[in-house]
């Protein structure tokens, strides 16, 4: 059994994953092969690893979107089965409803939550606030760019205030330039509740900009192939991060364990 600490947010007690492929008659392909980790409450955690190594796969299962073949997820000690509607979840595309205007996506969350609308408008309008977004409120998403879409997307998914937050290479489609800008507003939201992150990425430098600890994969089947904690003092400005004491060391050797993984 693999020992969790009181703090853990959340955990893998030696995890198995296999899927089903149509591609070979049937033959079971396995995803994960006992992945044991935990993230303590308000960490920021980072998986990396080659494409198709399960990193997404380990957020699915923490949202209750799927199961593992063997072993336990658990969620402040309780394993989750079905649908865990207690974490927040954020994948590469902002999922904006195109009928509603900004500030009524951003409350999306809160609306379906029951909050009394005076705090839902309050709230809602203190996190459009923090990101810049203030005066696009009545915009609808086809009238936001793409960062602006994606801001709007992080805001509602941070307004509900989860302890738990899944993020799966949020910043992806994003250009160079949006995705450092947005690295930053995240760092800003995420210093002001501290929730616990799980953060997906093939980015190392957005990867050490951001994390406590970041998690390096194996090709697929994926474990976990060694565990990296991030030094760099806290506040980390990632626009200068390259300058940052430790970072080149860390980077080189975060890619010679990847490098060695794709075979490159």
């Amino acid at each position: 059994m693999y020992q969790t600490t009181r703090t853990s947010a959340v955990s893998f007690d030696h995890v198995f994953k296999a899927f089903v492929s149509r591609s070979r008659r049937g033959e079971p392909v396995l995803a994960l092969e006992d992945v044991a980790f935990e993230a303590r409450a308000g960490e920021f955690v980072s998986l990396v690893g080659p494409s198709g190594c399960g990193k997404s796969t380990c957020l699915n299962l923490i949202a209750g979107l799927d199961t593992p073949s063997d072993g336990t997820v658990s969620h402040h000690g309780t394993p989750v089965h079905g649908v865990n509607t207690k974490v927040g979840y954020i994948t590469q595309d902002d999922n904006l409803l195109p009928w509603r205007s900004l500030r009524r996506n951003v409350e999306l969350s809160l609306e379906l939550r029951g909050v009394p609308r005076g705090e839902r408008c309050e709230r809602t309008s203190e996190f459009i606030d923090l990101v810049g977004l203030n005066g696009f409120e009545n915009h609808y998403p086809h009238e936001l760019s793409g960062g602006m879409r994606k801001r709007a997307s992080i805001v509602r998914t941070l307004v509900y205030d989860n302890d738990v937050v899944l993020m799966d290479e949020p910043f992806g489609p994003l250009d160079a330039q949006t995705r450092v800008i947005l690295q930053a507003e995240l760092l800003k939201l995420w210093h002001r509740s501290r929730p616990t992150v799980l953060f997906v990425t093939h980015d190392l430098v957005e990867a050490i900009a951001l994390s406590d600890r970041i998690l390096v994969f194996t090709a697929n089947p994926g474990r976990i192939k060694r565990e990296y904690t991030v030094d760099i003092p806290r506040p980390r400005d990632p626009f200068r991060i390259h300058d940052a004491p430790g970072f080149a060391e860390l980077h080189e050797a975060l890619w010679a364990d990847i490098r060695a993984e794709i075979g490159s």
